[in-house]
């Protein structure tokens, strides 16, 4: 489910928050799924159950989950400002874009890295259209 990366410069929260979101995003996880408890996860990841409990609130913070008292951590869905997200990629993106031009990288081999990330994407079991979405 989740995959953490010990050489990986960021915070281990960072990488459960993330690793959460992209499976959310992605539609691996569905509306009103429960994610493991935090003692369950801590316990297979092998990692302080604080890591966890800290990765959790930044997702609700974010609207990915939701939380019912005794019961748990759910999947809230993609939160509405998802979109927000999605511009400051799309923003990022272009300013790397011209610096590839910049630096003689032809339209041909950004078409080809944007095909292997969606196939990747694909195998991995992510939900990725035409559109990007």
């Amino acid at each position: 489910m989740i995959h953490l990366d010990y050489r990986d410069s960021r915070p281990m929260y960072e990488q459960v928050r993330d690793g959460f979101r992209r499976l959310i995003i992605q539609g691996a996880m569905a509306v009103d799924e429960k994610l493991p408890s935090v003692r369950e996860l801590a316990s297979s990841l092998a990692i302080n159950p604080n890591t966890i409990q800290r990765a959790y609130r930044q997702l609700e913070t974010e609207g990915y989950v939701y939380v019912v008292a005794g019961k748990g951590s759910f999947v809230a869905g993609v939160p509405e400002k998802e979109s927000v997200r999605k511009r400051e990629l799309l923003k990022k993106l272009e300013e790397i874009l011209e610096e590839l031009f910049y630096l003689n990288v032809s339209e041909e081999e950004l078409g080809e890295r944007v095909h292997k990330v969606k196939e990747a994407i694909g195998r991995e079991g992510g939900k990725v259209n035409d559109r990007g979405n």
